[in-house]
C-alpha cells in the first residue's frame, strides 16, 4: 500500500532523522513476512480469471492469510483523513491507481488488468508487496504497461546500493516509463516499512539522479511504481481511498520491499 502523504503535499528535503536501520534479526523477521507476502500472491494468481469477484479475491487472501499466523495490516488501516480500510487487500482494476476496495459486484472481466496489493502482518512486522495480473486476454496496450511497469520497478531496484541517492531510484524508473510511452504517478510514494506501516524514507518513482537522501546499509523501504497509459494526473474518488486517472487510462503498479546491503539491494519480496 502506498504513502498515503502526498495526496495532499508534495515531497520535502529528507533527512536521515527518522530513519529505521533494522538490526539482522529485525532483517530476518523481515524476510520471513516478506516470504509470506510473496506466497499469498503467488496463491492468489491462479484465481484471478473471469467471472471471479474481487471480494472473493479478498476473502480468499483473508483465510490464507489467518491460516498461515499472520494477520492483514490493511484491514481496519486508519491513517489521518481517512476513515479505516474495509478490506484485507487492495484490487486495483483498471484506471483504478492503487488503494481499490474488493467489492462483491466488482467481477473481473476478459481484458481487465487488476493490481493485489497485499500485506501481512507477522511477529510485529509488515511484508508490503504487490503486483498487476493479466485477466484473459487484455489489449496489446495493456500488457506493454503491465510489462514495462514492471520493468521499471526493477530497474529502480538496480539503483539501489549504499551512497546512492533516492533520486537514482526515481530517475532510473522515470526513464524507462517515458521512453516507452508511459507517465508515471507523481502524487503516491513507495515508503520505509517494518514495525511501522508507513515511515522514513519516502520514495518517490521519478526525479534526477544524484539528488535526494543518500542510501544506507539497514535501510528499509519499498519501491512501487505506478504507470499511466495517459496523464500521470489522478483524483481520489468519494470512499477517500480509491485513486484513479483523471483521464480514465489504464494505471498498473508492481511493489517489491528492499533493504539496502552493502553490495546493493536484497528483496525481501521476491518468491
Amino acid at each position: 500500500m502506498t504513502d498515503l502523504h502526498l495526496l495532499t503535499k508534495h515531497p520535502q528535503p529528507q533527512s536521515h532523522q527518522g530513519i529505521v536501520l533494522l538490526s539482522a534479526r529485525e532483517l530476518d523477521k523481515m524476510r520471513q513476512v516478506g516470504q509470506l507476502a510473496a506466497q499469498l500472491l503467488q496463491h492468489l494468481e491462479p484465481l484471478v480469471q473471469p467471472g471471479v469477484s474481487t471480494q472473493d479475491l479478498n476473502d480468499e487472501a483473508e483465510q490464507w492469510t489467518q491460516a498461515h499466523g499472520a494477520t492483514s495490516a490493511q484491514l481496519g488501516y486508519t491513517p489521518p483523513g481517512h476513515p479505516p480500510f474495509p478490506r484485507s487487500i487492495c484490487t486495483s482494476v483498471n484506471e483504478v491507481v492503487c488503494h481499490g476496495i474488493p467489492h462483491p459486484k466488482q467481477i473481473l472481466k476478459d481484458g481487465d488488468i487488476v493490481n493485489i496489493d497485499v500485506t501481512p502482518l507477522l511477529d510485529g512486522y509488515h511484508g508490503d508487496t504487490s503486483k498487476t495480473f493479466l485477466v484473459g486476454n487484455p489489449s496489446v496496450t495493456a500488457r506493454k504497461l503491465v510489462q514495462v511497469t514492471e520493468e521499471a520497478m526493477l530497474l529502480g531496484i538496480a539503483a539501489i546500493r549504499p551512497g546512492a541517492r533516492i533520486g537514482d531510484i526515481g530517475a532510473a524508473i522515470q526513464e524507462h516509463a517515458e521512453v516507452n510511452g508511459f507517465s508515471v504517478v507523481r502524487d503516491m510514494v513507495g515508503h520505509g516499512v517494518g514495525r511501522q506501516f508507513h515511515m522514513a524514507p519516502q520514495i518517490p518513482h521519478y526525479g534526477k539522479r544524484g539528488t535526494g537522501l543518500k542510501l544506507r546499509p539497514g535501510m528499509v523501504f519499498t519501491v512501487e511504481p505506478m504507470l499511466n497509459a495517459g496523464r500521470y494526473d489522478i483524483k481520489v474518488l468519494g470512499d477517500r481511498w480509491t485513486v484513479v486517472t483523471q483521464d480514465g487510462n489504464l494505471s498498473a503498479q508492481f511493489e517489491h520491499t528492499v533493504v539496502v546491503t552493502e553490495r546493493g539491494a536484497e528483496i525481501l519480496t521476491l518468491p
